[in-house]
């Protein structure tokens, strides 16, 4: 019989990417439940890719911070896979209320891993975590994946909390649990709040970009972005060969200021860049300047990354420019 895998999030950004490469690559059941908060933007990123159309796949509105239901439990049947994407992710809003994101990323982790104890054939429990937890790097400092954590904004402490609470239950209840660090995410549908369709959108009405720099004003803040679509692979590769009770960082392929990122944005585009370069770090404590993952073990598995980083952002401007939708809800 094919394998069933539940997706938490499965409406969200990275969740309806890995919901779109499982369809296309394996014969499994996929199961999804998403609470349709403002980030989800209802079914519509699902049916943006055809996915909702697909017999294989079945979704349900839940908010996993509450208990799941029994009868919410009968209905997603028997689990081989469990993929908890699902998370509150906005620093800012974090930072402006830290309130859901404990309950979202903690005690909805912890819901989760309670409804995975009752799983008899549960083979892997992978917990999506963030390059977060370990705060900013110095230029050239890479983190391992069992590095000290220090994170620097109430999302960022949620999502370390919610990684200690799922060694807790391997380690007490014996659950095959993975969690994998991933960094800056990109592609289509993505929400426009996050900066690259954020800056898109700015450069194509004429408005200033705001550059995240340092003290000084000179230095742009850099991030590691990767294509949703390798976080996608990445994560079906821990699943068959990820061990329990381990971690794994997804690193994005090479390293990128936001200045030169913009820049690059406003090339395809083809219209010019209007940009201020700001100290947000003085202003909005918790917003880190760069952060960095060290990818080696990933790839002393056998991990390579299917598409790279240029081609991939390239390609994800000019879905934009030909569906603006995705640029205004």
């Amino acid at each position: 019989m094919a394998k069933r895998i539940l997706i938490t999030g499965i409406c969200g950004f990275i969740g309806h990417h890995f919901a779109e490469h499982v369809l296309i690559n394996t014969d499994w059941e996929v199961v999804g439940i998403d609470k349709l908060s403002y980030a989800s933007n209802g079914f519509e990123r699902l049916r943006d890719t055809g996915c909702l159309d697909n017999k294989r796949l079945s979704i349900y509105c839940a908010d996993f911070v509450n208990q799941l239901s029994y009868g919410l439990t009968r209905e997603l049947g028997n689990i081989d896979y469990i993929v908890h994407m699902g998370a509150e992710t906005h620093v800012d809003n974090s930072i402006a209320n830290p309130e859901p994101f404990v309950f979202a990323n903690v005690v909805g982790t912890m819901r989760m891993l309670d409804y995975a104890k009752t799983l008899k054939d549960l083979k892997k429990f992978i917990y999506f975590s963030t390059d977060e937890v370990f705060g900013p790097a110095p230029a050239g400092e890479s983190f391992k994946e069992w590095d000290r954590y220090n994170a620097t904004n109430p999302y960022s402490a949620s999502k370390a909390a919610g990684e200690e609470i799922c060694l807790s239950y391997a380690n007490t209840y014996n659950l095959p649990v993975v969690i994998s660090h991933c960094m800056n995410a990109f592609g289509e549908r993505q929400h426009p709040e996050k900066y690259i369709p954020l800056t898109i959108k700015k450069i194509l009405q004429g408005e200033t970009v705001t550059i995240h720099s340092d003290s000084t004003c000179t230095n742009a803040g850099t991030r590691f972005y990767i294509h949703c679509r390798n976080i996608s692979a990445a994560t079906m590769f821990l699943l068959d060969k990820g061990e329990a009770r381990d971690k794994y960082n997804i690193v994005g392929e090479k390293e990128v200021d936001n200045l030169s990122l913009a820049k690059f944005i406003a090339e395809v585009i083809g219209k010019p860049l209007k940009y201020d370069m700001v100290n947000f770090h003085g202003t909005r404590p918790g917003h880190d300047l760069r952060y960095g993952l060290d990818g080696s073990k990933m790839r002393k598995m056998g991990w390579v990354m299917p598409k790279d980083f240029q081609s991939s952002l390239e390609k994800t401007i000019k879905w934009y420019l030909k569906n603006p939708k995705w640029l205004e809800w």
